[in-house]
């Protein structure tokens, strides 16, 4: 291939949305995960064109056995005039019955074969596109999963999950259809038009090729205006289903606001959008049908015309008739299976566009190339003269620094919207810093691989938010192949070994959707028992007992210093009484670090944090340190 034709052909790979999704989905079955099933593809093939071969050979097998009996009939008929010889009569229609039998036979087989064979192909077959289904749904979840914290912030969950779910729904049935459906009644029409030529006529393979160029055409053109319908319709279906399923999760806000009615009109406002766009795609297909139909009913009357009118002259016998009749009737009935496949493939297309788009998405914080694996050295963590904006938001952090030695309990306050949450995020590399560098142990976070710098990290958020499944499960998220030794160590630890032997399922309880079926405290301390049995270096609080009563505080708050024993740890605090045996205190305020140093310092310096301290107990006494303090040698190098 020369290389003009070779960008020709790219560019027209590349002319629609649509010749580019057939493409890319094609090539999947052409990936290293497929190569098991090559012999299944390959034999499907070989079945499909053995089955369009036997569907064109059968009516030509009943045209000649009927040949045989309209000759034999006359035949008998010319002898009982000319002799009366009754047995020479018995032996000729003894030998035509013969014959004819035998060509009926042959009918009844190749019919047989030609609609038996694409069953079982279908049969074994199914493992394949469900193969290559999988492949397709895991590649488009596994990269939704890899997308930066800002994609998922402004998707819902329900909708992208419906364009996987979707999508992969349309790449088994476009594989079936375009492979089995439309190329099959490509080599049925070729190989019928062929034969009609040369046994028949040409007169015959013309009216065929016409009649389903007239029908192609028509159905290409009417299904172009549904599926802008189509699309229409599927933005409507991924808002309704977007919004059931957000008004379910959130059952509590909804009920807390006596919202239900509310939220019962706002999914009654969807459906009705969604009903009335169906109702009108459901109306054009009608109108697709009855014109294909009175294409297909149109080319089958002009052959049956011109192959009576060559009976009457003597050009074809009676059998003939039958034949051609029995084989366009074989060739147009596919075609209302390929106005529905075209059909589906079109509507398909939308759907796994969709899926391809997505999957074409690139992370706005990717990994660079060649990152090396995060290795932890005593977690010293570093903020170099770090600024930062979140999209939307005219403020963010400017121009941070500060470092933590290892071993450190740092903690991190001020006002709301100043900026301590977003340091948690930079840290954690779901955004990169618009300036400056964010360093741990000395290596820039930009230059190593996110999942191993994660597996470093530490995170009790604020909300503990659980899977609804088991407590092994969510304690042992942070290390799926602990043992249930471990899992329990890590939940006393945590101040929840005596609660999970008091449960009659033990580590079996599950524990509901998002964890509702346990207390808040309880959900706190499942947070801590995860992070510490992913014993990582570092350990980030953000801002973990703000949602919860005095006393589940103070049961919360022993866990937490528990799990801080031994590592690096960053608190984001509201309550400022969590923080006071902080080795230091970054205040923070309209994303700069306004205040730093101990809890005696700040209050001595009477600033921003003293002026905190005071709204939330009314004093000024330095409070009795809910942590041991660090030795002074880890202490002197903060700054």
């Amino acid at each position: 291939m020369t290389p003009n034709m070779s960008d020709n052909l790219e560019t027209l790979g590349e002319a629609t949305p649509f010749a580019r999704s057939v493409r890319r989905m094609l090539a999947v079955m052409f990936r290293p995960e497929m190569k098991r099933w090559r012999f299944r593809i390959a034999l499907a093939v070989a079945l499909t064109v053995l089955a369009k071969g036997m569907s064109v050979t059968a009516p030509i097998f009943m045209g000649e056995g009927i040949n045989i009996l309209a000759g034999a009939g006359s035949g008998g008929d010319a002898a009982r005039a000319a002799t009366g010889a009754d047995a020479s009569a018995a032996g000729t229609l003894g030998a035509a019955g013969f014959s004819f039998a035998a060509f009926f036979v042959f009918f009844a087989a190749a019919r047989f074969m030609a609609n038996a064979l694409p069953s079982a192909r279908d049969a074994f077959f199914a493992a394949v596109t469900q193969d290559a289904q999988r492949l397709v749904t895991v590649d488009a979840f596994a990269h939704a999963q890899r997308l930066n914290l800002q994609f998922h912030l402004t998707r819902r969950a329900g909708a992208l999950n419906r364009v996987i779910e979707r999508g992969g729904a349309a790449m088994e049935y476009l594989l079936r259809f375009l492979v089995f459906n439309i190329g099959p009644t490509l080599i049925e029409l070729a190989l019928a038009a062929a034969v009609l030529a040369a046994v028949y006529g040409v007169q015959f393979s013309v009216a065929a090729v016409a009649t389903v160029a007239a029908y192609a055409a028509f159905t290409i053109v009417v299904t172009e205006w549904r599926n802008k319908q189509r699309r229409v319709m599927n933005e409507a279906d991924t808002r309704l289903r977007g919004v059931a399923l957000d008004t379910l999760t959130n059952f509590e806000t909804v009920k807390s606001f006596a919202a239900e009615a509310r939220e019962a009109a706002r999914y009654d406002d969807a459906t009705r959008r969604y009903n009335h766009l169906y109702t009108r795609v459901m109306q054009s297909l009608a109108a697709l049908n009855i014109g294909q139909e009175f294409i297909m009913t149109g080319g089958l009357l002009a052959v049956a015309v011109m192959a009576g009118y060559g009976a009457m002259t003597g050009a074809m016998q009676v059998g003939d008739v039958t034949a051609v009749i029995l084989m366009l009737t074989n060739i147009y009935r596919p075609l209302n299976i390929l106005g529905w496949a075209w059909r589906e493939i079109k509507q398909g297309a939308v759907d796994i566009e969709k899926l391809f788009t997505l999957m074409d998405r690139r992370s706005e914080v990717p990994d660079r190339e060649g990152a090396a694996a995060f290795v932890p050295d005593g977690g010293a963590i570093r903020f170099d003269g770090v600024s930062f904006s979140h999209e939307g938001r005219a403020s963010g952090l400017e121009e941070v620094t500060f470092s933590v030695p290892g071993g450190a309990y740092v903690g991190v306050v001020g006002p709301s919207g100043a900026g301590k949450s977003t340091v948690l995020k930079l840290l954690f590399r779901f955004y990169d810093p618009a300036a400056g560098a964010v360093s741990i142990d000395g290596q820039d976070v930009r230059d190593v691989t996110q999942t191993s710098l994660r597996r470093s990290l530490g995170l009790v958020p604020q909300e503990v938010v659980l899977f609804n499944d088991t407590l092994r499960f969510n304690i042992a998220y942070a290390r799926p192949d602990a043992t249930d030794a471990e899992i329990m160590a890590a939940a006393r630890r945590a101040q929840l070994g005596d609660f999970i032997d008091s449960l009659p399922e033990g580590l079996e309880t599950r524990v509901g959707e998002r964890g509702l079926k346990l207390s808040g405290g309880e959900k706190q301390r499942v947070g801590v028992a995860r992070a510490i049995l992913l014993d990582p270096p570092i350990l980030i609080l953000d801002e973990a007992t703000s949602s919860l009563d005095s006393t589940t505080e103070q049961e919360v708050q022993a866990a937490l210093n528990e799990a801080a024993r031994g590592r690096t740890t960053i608190a984001v605090a509201h309550r400022l009484s969590t923080i006071a045996g902080a080795d230091l205190i970054l205040v923070f305020d309209n994303g700069r670090i306004v205040e730093r140093g101990t809890h005696e310092t700040l209050i001595a310096a009477d600033g921003l944090y003293a002026s905190l301290w005071r709204r939330q107990t009314g004093a000024v006494e330095t409070p009795v340190a809910d942590r041991d303090p660090a030795p002074s040698a880890a202490v002197s190098g903060l700054g």
